[in-house]
């Protein structure tokens, strides 16, 4: 493996979701980096304000919390509340509130923690055995379904939340039953135990990650087990297949992702964190190849993966529908764990380009305004606009136009929850003299870059409003130090400006490698115009159509900005014409030519001779038992961040855009 050996903090409060013991680059934990102002600021806020206690009221609420007050009081019997994953949310809900509670140290939010923490420790069996769906009276047996029980993810989730306490906070209550849990993984699941593996990948993340935390190599060595036994039909096989499990083919013998999209995403970042401790290289390679393979052929321009309902899954090469993409969005959160870890073992600030897009038009698109809806599924084309789910009712559906409170399955909002509450532990990454910033916010940095030196910076913009990012040196590091700032792969023309001068920077990374002095700044344009983008034309579904994205934002269209009568199965654009910008995060306006009047034909269908343009069928004759269409007409189309789309209620929305003559 390519890497050098990087000094890493042992001290256990690094907070940190991810520390490796090698890599090219070190990630800056919560006591380095603070969020100050600006668009991740304030999600950050309303995540703190109003999602946590959201998502611990719900649970409460439907009987998930009190299922370990009902093991540990010996009531357990067939009619246990929630699926059989329900604890899964305990769990990240507790991860969250460790990562804020290690970002602003509030005494409530440690209290959540440990009252949390309380109910869950009665509920541990004494083989460190903990799981309120198996195992007790009137239960089924322990792992008596490992397809679909999700016993062993369930106890991945609640180790990851012991990392997390563990990190921000020190060893407690949490971080003894992580370890008796993990210890009884071992036990039952090691060399001389159960062949078995977990239907859905989970438990390898929280093993490595809780191993390199507790210098406990016996758990890594588990999360490689568990890695190499996947692939070989351990599995029963389902109508879907084995691939829906990853249990089709070796990881290392595959060449793109495949199968349930949250599953195989979670499966790669473990795969990354063992290769990383193992030093091995055949496998750190596997994953880059199925990234590069699925980012390339399988993933939507807004970072979303998984284009099938029925599996929550990948689809085929260029199989990538708008209407019916389901980017799920755990799938985004789970991009990004693969992503940052690539990028820790690389250095590569591509990982970095899929992340940005990633966490502005997946995760920042699935909560309201107040944290207190959702959206699971991200489509990128709402064909049929849906009542409001209500306030005070679990949602059963994935797909709709608005956010709902709540789901029956609820794996989204506390995925969202614990990835805001440590945000800035993927903005930037510091190496020997050297800091790289890889997003863009108001945020404070003070990074050891080594040798007892501190680099500080205060970082000034209003990203993803404008293009321009001031980085002032607040603290010097002495000598000579190098500082990197990303330039996104969409940015041509990026200038860098430092000491009255200006200089033209590619994509990738801009480097500014001297003595710095406090007091000084670097400013960074990145070029914020209004852009089309077309799609490969082997992406059948979207051929013929445009999005528009602005920075790192894709915009979309919403009915509810059209004029009356006005729909947006009838209209297309030209994308000769830049749109012009409005309002203080900018919404764009363009011109849409109505092309398809309304009237119902007999045949939706035409001939080769007139096909070719939404143009060309304007002046089709009639046909008999058909309307003649309606002159054309030019109207004012808006386009909204997507990531803001249905926060005015439910509506019809697309992000592929027809235009009015074919590419």
């Amino acid at each position: 493996m390519t890497v050098h050996e990087v000094p890493t903090t042992t001290d256990p409060k690094g907070g940190r979701p991810v520390i490796p013991s090698r890599s090219q680059v070190r990630p800056l934990g919560l006591h380095e980096i603070t969020l100050a102002r600006g668009f991740w600021a304030r999600l950050q806020a309303t995540n703190a304000s109003g999602t946590l206690e959201h998502c611990e009221h719900w649970m409460e609420r439907l009987g998930w919390l009190a299922n370990f007050d009902r093991v540990a009081e010996g009531r357990t019997g067939p009619d246990r509340p929630g699926w059989c994953f329900s604890d899964s949310e305990a769990y990240k809900l507790l991860e969250a509130l460790a990562w804020e509670y290690g970002r602003t140290g509030e005494p409530e939010v440690d209290a959540a923690v440990r009252r949390l923490t309380a109910r869950i420790a009665r509920a541990q069996d004494d083989d460190g055995y903990l799981n309120t769906c198996y195992g007790h009276p009137n239960q089924p047996p322990r792992y008596s379904d490992l397809e679909a029980g999700h016993e062993l993810y369930c106890t991945g989730h609640l180790l990851q939340a012991a990392v997390a306490r563990l990190r921000t906070s020190g060893q407690d209550e949490l971080t003894e039953i992580a370890r008796r849990a993990a210890d009884h993984v071992c036990d039952t699941f090691g060399p001389d135990g159960s062949h078995g593996i977990c239907g859905h990948p989970e438990i390898e993340l929280g093993l490595v990650e809780l191993g390199r935390a507790l210098g406990e190599d016996r758990y890594i060595e588990q999360a490689k087990l568990f890695l190499d036994r996947r692939g070989h039909g351990s599995l029963k096989d389902i109508p879907l297949g084995r691939a829906y499990f990853q249990d089709d083919i070796p990881i290392r013998e595959a060449l793109v992702w495949r199968g349930h999209a949250v599953r195989a995403l979670y499966l790669s970042a473990a795969a990354v964190d063992v290769a990383v401790e193992r030093d091995d290289d055949d496998l750190l390679a596997a994953i880059q190849r199925q990234w590069a393979h699925s980012v390339a052929r399988r993933t939507y321009i807004t970072g979303g993966m998984g284009s099938r309902h029925q599996d929550e899954g990948f689809g085929e090469d260029w199989e990538l529908p708008a209407d019916r993409a389901y980017c799920e969005t755990c799938a985004g959160v789970a991009s990004i764990m693969v992503s940052w870890r690539l990028y820790l073992a690389t250095g590569d600030p591509r990982y970095a380009d899929l992340i940005e897009r990633t966490f502005f038009n997946v995760v920042a698109t699935s909560p309201s305004s107040d944290g207190q809806a959702f959206f699971y599924a991200n489509p990128l084309h709402q064909r049929v606009a849906d009542s409001v789910p209500s306030d005070d009712a679990v949602s059963l559906r994935a797909e709709s136009t608005a956010r709902a409170p709540w789901f029956d399955v609820s794996c989204c909002p506390t995925n969202v929850a614990r990835t805001l509450a440590s945000w800035q532990t993927y903005a930037a990454s510091a190496a020997e003299g050297e800091l790289t910033v890889l997003q863009y916010a108001g945020m404070r940095i003070a990074a050891d870059v080594g040798g007892g030196r501190t680099l500080g910076l205060d970082v000034e913009t209003g990203y993803p409003r404008d293009g321009r990012v001031t980085v002032r040196v607040t603290e010097a590091p002495g000598g000579v130090a190098t500082l990197r700032l990303r330039v996104p792969d969409w940015a041509d023309g990026a200038v860098l400006e430092e000491g009255g001068r200006q200089r033209s920077v590619e994509p990738g990374l801009a480097v500014v490698e001297r003595e710095f002095h406090a007091g000084e700044a670097i400013t960074l344009h990145l070029p914020m115009a209004a852009r089309f983008t077309r799609p490969d034309a082997r992406i059948d579904a979207v051929r013929g159509c445009v999005a528009v994205e602005r920075g790192p934002l894709v915009y979309c269209a919403e009915s509810v900005d059209l004029p009356a009568g006005v729909a947006l199965d009838g209209i297309a654009i030209d994308p000769g014409v830049v749109p012009t910008e409005f309002g203080e995060l900018p919404h764009l306006r363009c011109a849409a030519i109505v092309v398809t009047p309304h009237s119902q034909q007999s045949w939706p269908y035409l001939s080769a001779a007139t096909t070719g343009s939404p143009a060309a069928d304007r002046d089709t004759p009639a046909r008999p038992n058909s309307e003649t269409p309606a002159p054309a007409r030019t109207v004012q189309l808006v386009l909204s961040p997507y990531h803001q789309w249905a926060e005015r209620g439910p509506t019809t929305m697309r992000v592929w855009l027809p235009t009015v003559t074919s590419p």
